[in-house]
């Protein structure tokens, strides 16, 4: 697999653990009343995630479009 499509699909693998994570450390009610959880990583596993995927079709397009240039 070439660099640039590693590169680009690094993000979601980020994204997709930020996730899991979310889902192993869970949420619970501390003793006064307040919920403790992560929160923060579902934002940035969606931001990850996005970013990836854009990332990826850029890179997919750019690619084809060199390749059809060559061709031509």
């Amino acid at each position: 697999m070439k660099t640039k499509y590693v590169i680009a699909t690094t993000p979601i693998l980020l994204g997709v653990i930020c996730f899991i994570a979310k889902a192993i450390i869970g949420s619970n009610v501390a003793a006064d009343g307040k919920l403790e959880e992560p929160f923060f990583l579902i934002p940035i596993g969606f931001l990850l995630f996005f970013l990836g995927v854009v990332s990826l079709a850029g890179v997919a397009l750019i690619s084809m479009f060199k390749k059809t240039q060559i061709s031509n």
